[in-house]
């Protein structure tokens, strides 16, 4: 809708007209500014203004866009936002129509780090299957970090507290700064090809991302992938998240946290082995008393050896009379059974002579039956012959009776079936006859 000078707008339509040119000119781009004025509303989406120096935008960020975020900006916020520019029709607001958001110069950073966590995540530098057990009680501990460090004190005090019998091997390096990346693989390459340490902390204090961002370095990131020695990333705050700690072996939240991660505690093992003692020895006692009270009974069933003997043999007589009583009875009881066997053998023996009897009962039966059954069959022949010998159209022939048929074979029954001078065929019961017709009756 081009609108002429002569129009009267609506203000709804002026509103329109004005948002679709604004959107229409300005593409989605990125702008940067202050945070002021946050507000989360009850539906979830986020209002504020962006601002500088001179000038001022108002901002929303819906739900289903801020949802996605791990991170809300708060008042004073420097962030960058790309956006689309557009009018708010219902109050004719200039605003912004957020995609997304980051803090302000900190965007190539976060493309750089998303670019190499994807990239080293498909060559499988993360896979939990690759990931390797820490020792239980290490001999020997390395520590990557700058000598100069305050995580360093903090990693060998806790060390001192839980574990002070494992011997500490610094493999000092920078760990911000130019070329920081570079020495941080290095040290880990060393800890590797010396393999003087049972498990390599890496570690370092909290700090902005640039401060940490050695340890975002894919060199750091290939270093710990190869490093043969189990490894433990204990870089910045439990906040901060770095693809050194994706790679290790276990991530710790702190410095002092990959040092307890690292070391069992000294005094819950004194407690475990306090523990264990009190178990040992309580159970040497019970097992001595168990063999005093086991020594005294076999004491006490202790006899002499004459004795012993009579006594089985008193024994072994009673058995003796056992078995002899037992072997009687059985003896008994299977007589008894033989003859209950035999009386109910005799019972089912069959009567020969009653059967005998029935045989020749049956057989006379059985002729007599076949006897009468063949003379009604004969009877029923002979009725079936005699009206077969009255349907037989060679006894209608003899009766005077004659059959007639046509030139073609087919027989007559009717006179107008035929005419004049037609040659016919008569059949009789003797032989037949062939005829012309010289004169035809009705019935």
């Amino acid at each position: 809708m081009n609108p002429a000078a002569s129009d009267v707008l609506t203000v709804t339509q002026l509103n329109r007209l004005a948002r679709r040119a604004i959107e229409g000119q300005i593409p989605l781009c990125w702008v940067s500014g202050e945070v002021s004025n946050f507000t989360r509303a009850p539906s979830g989406h986020w209002y504020f203004t962006l601002k500088d120096a001179q000038a001022s935008v108002r901002c929303a960020m819906f739900k289903n866009r801020n949802q996605f975020l791990d991170w809300q900006p708060r008042e004073g916020d420097h962030i960058e936002v790309r956006a689309v520019a557009s009018i708010y029709e219902a109050r004719g607001e200039f605003q912004l129509s957020i995609e997304t958001l980051r803090r302000a110069g900190l965007g190539a950073l976060f493309e750089a780090f998303n670019r190499l966590k994807e990239k080293l995540e498909k060559e499988g530098l993360f896979d939990p299957a690759r990931k390797r057990e820490l020792p239980r009680m290490p001999q020997r501990i390395g520590i990557v970090t700058s000598a100069k460090a305050a995580a360093l004190r903090d990693v060998l005090t806790t060390l001192a507290r839980r574990w002070p019998a494992a011997a500490v091997v610094l493999y000092p390096t920078l760990v911000q700064g130019s070329g920081a990346a570079e020495q941080i693989a290095a040290a880990i390459h060393t800890a590797g090809e010396r393999a003087e340490c049972d498990v390599l902390l890496i570690v370092r204090g909290g700090g902005s991302i640039e401060d940490l961002w050695a340890f975002n370095e894919e060199a750091v990131a290939r270093a710990i992938a190869a490093c043969p020695i189990a490894t433990v990333s204990g870089v910045g705050h439990e906040t901060d998240f770095t693809i050194a700690d994706f790679v290790a072996d276990l991530r710790a939240p702190t410095p002092t946290g990959a040092a307890q991660l690292a070391t069992p505690d000294r005094t819950e093992l004194a407690q475990q082995l306090d523990h264990l003692a009190r178990r040992l020895q309580f159970g040497q006692r019970r097992r001595l008393d168990n063999l005093a009270q086991r020594l005294d009974g076999m004491s006490r069933r202790l006899i002499h050896p004459a004795a012993r003997l009579n006594e089985q043999r008193r024994h072994l007589d009673h058995l003796g009379r056992r078995l002899h009583h037992a072997l009687a009875g059985r003896l008994q009881q299977r007589q008894g059974r033989n003859e209950q066997l035999a009386a109910r053998l005799h019972g089912l023996r069959p009567d020969l002579g009653g059967l005998a009897q029935r045989l020749v009962y049956l057989q006379q039966r059985q002729q007599r039956g076949q006897h009468n059954r063949l003379a009604r069959l004969t009877a029923r022949l002979d009725a079936l012959g005699s009206h077969l010998n009255h349907l037989n159209p060679q006894a209608v022939l003899e009766r005077g009776y004659s059959i007639v048929r046509d030139q073609k074979g087919r027989i007559v029954r009717d006179s107008t079936d035929l005419q004049v001078g037609n040659e016919i065929e008569v059949t009789l019961a003797r032989g037949g006859a062939a005829a012309q017709v010289t004169k035809l009756r009705d019935s």
